[in-house]
């Protein structure tokens, strides 16, 4: 038998995100029930559950639309992940280009995530013109108000020097805060500093963090660097990340 919400228990935004990881499925009917009466985040929360399948079956092309009709009503996350949608060809047909017209939107009216991937749209030139120093800006954006991938990526700029001065002692600043921040390339940048640094065994630890938390392709990548390590415990970790790959 299945769980039914009366219309007057509808829940607010946060109570039903609190629900999603109690019961999936409870959640979702309640998220149904919310977002067809008009609530902007049980709308948003709805694309992102039909898009991950959580609670409910997953369904790309219809995330879509409820991604779409919260973006209508303002909510910046969901104009993000129709960004996220038309970037990766979730439910649509691949165009970087309109994912960048998206991310753009809810940039100029402060999201951290919005910022962080049109910044990386910018940085490769994928659907618009690419613009490093425009990207530096949104990243640093990003990175001033606690986005903990932008911290890294501001990091390596700086590290370069890539379209701004050269200033190791603000990229290492950024890798650590990156890495406390739970951004796992940010762990991997700041344990590359803590053992240059001769500081092997905190090095360690934020390896174990980034192994813990990275994504397939950062792991395979991860692991080749640190089988080339001459520290044999930074060689045993590059088996846990290919392991853990594979």
């Amino acid at each position: 038998m299945s769980f039914q919400l009366r219309r007057e228990e509808v829940l607010d935004g946060a109570q039903l995100s609190a629900m999603l990881e109690e019961s999936p499925a409870r959640a979702a009917q309640a998220i149904l029930l919310a977002a067809g009466q008009g609530i902007v985040e049980a709308q948003a929360l709805l694309g992102q559950i039909l898009l991950d399948g959580r609670g409910i079956a997953q369904d790309q092309p219809l995330a879509l639309r409820w991604f779409g009709i919260a973006a209508g009503q303002g909510h910046l996350m969901a104009r993000n992940m129709l960004g996220r949608c038309h970037e990766q060809g979730w439910g649509c047909v691949a165009d970087a280009a309109v994912a960048a017209r998206h991310y753009r939107i809810a940039a100029q009216n402060g999201l951290d995530w919005a910022m962080y991937n049109l910044a990386n749209l910018l940085a490769t030139g994928r659907g618009i013109p690419e613009d490093q120093l425009q990207a530096l800006d949104l990243y640093r954006r990003a990175a001033e108000s606690g986005h903990a991938k932008s911290m890294n990526l501001l990091g390596r700029y700086l590290e370069e020097g890539r379209v701004c001065p050269r200033d190791l002692t603000a990229a290492h600043d950024w890798y650590r805060r990156s890495a406390e921040g739970g951004d796992f390339r940010g762990q991997f940048s700041h344990a590359a500093v803590l053992a240059d640094e001769g500081r092997v065994d905190e090095a360690v630890v934020w390896l174990e963090k980034a192994l813990a938390g990275g994504n397939q392709n950062f792991l395979r990548v991860a692991s080749q660097t640190l089988a080339a390590a001459a520290e044999p415990r930074f060689r045993a970790l590059a088996t846990e990340y290919a392991r853990r790959c594979a």
